[in-house]
């Protein structure tokens, strides 16, 4: 009788499993795929996450911007997130378009986020990141355009030395992107020469929208971060003597870990808010 019993709870388990078997959905936050660089000599590894009416079939002729994300790995579920509550119809937010969240996967970020080298006791690659913007704007960004439905409205966002990149890619004026979100930039990284981009700066430049995260790295660095980003504010706003699409924001409770969540939300904010 014991044995029967065994056998009946295991076929209705069994059933149950199967059930739950045949049920299961995947629900996909995006897709992967592989690029081969010409540029940087590698295959670079990016992730997509495409907006709720992509595939809608009364949407086949819409039109997508779509969003360059560095650090890829690390924030793509939390910028797809943040993307997809602001934009989709769904809930209604209507507080940026839907767009096309591209996020490029690391292989050496001293190399491909810096411009610049510093002096170090050991080996380096830095240097590398007017290359890697190369790769992006010449080879990426075709790759995107040709393959998806998109529209030339194009954002660069990056935490760290990424944000320090996102700066060189705003003050450079072939820079094929309309708005930046700079995160927690390393200013620090060389603060001389971001000093004279400001001087040689484009009005193109000023054209196009730019915002600056700042978090609070604690007492010993507070100053001296805090002052690095305000100092670089004002350099680029008095080069100017009309209104600017720049915006610096203090995010006191937050750190240099901790910033991204909130400031990839208010950047986006900003950089989709009516002039």
């Amino acid at each position: 009788m014991k044995n029967l019993t065994f056998v009946i709870l295991y076929i209705l388990l069994s059933g149950v499993q199967n059930t739950l078997a045949q049920n299961k959905t995947d629900i996909v936050l995006g897709n992967k795929f592989v690029i081969k660089s010409n540029i940087l000599n590698e295959e670079r590894t990016c992730l997509i996450s495409l907006p709720d009416s992509y595939n809608d079939s009364s949407e086949v002729a819409k039109k997508y911007p779509i969003i360059i994300l560095l650090d890829g790995y690390t924030y793509f579920k939390t910028a797809s997130g943040i993307v997809h509550f602001m934009s989709s119809n769904r809930n209604r937010n209507n507080l940026m378009p839907e767009s096309i969240l591209i996020a490029i996967e690391n292989v050496d970020r001293e190399r491909d986020f810096t411009v610049t080298k510093i002096k170090t006791k050991r080996p380096n690659t830095m240097g590398g990141g007017r290359n890697f913007l190369n790769f992006i704007e010449k080879e990426l960004i075709p790759y995107i355009d040709e393959n998806y439905r998109t529209e030339p409205s194009r954002t660069l966002v990056g935490h760290s030395l990424g944000g320090l990149l996102t700066l060189n890619s705003y003050m450079d004026k072939n820079s094929v992107f309309n708005a930046y979100i700079s995160i927690d930039p390393s200013v620090w990284w060389s603060e001389v020469t971001m000093k004279n981009k400001v001087d040689s700066i484009s009005s193109i430049s000023f054209k196009k929208k730019l915002y600056i995260a700042t978090a609070n790295q604690g007492e010993a660095n507070y100053e001296r971060n805090k002052q690095r980003h305000d100092s670089l504010y004002a350099f680029i706003t008095k080069k100017s003597d009309k209104p600017l699409n720049v915006e610096i924001e203090y995010f006191e409770k937050e750190n240099h870990r901790s910033v991204p969540l909130i400031a990839l939300y208010e950047g986006l904010l900003y950089i989709n808010q009516e002039n």
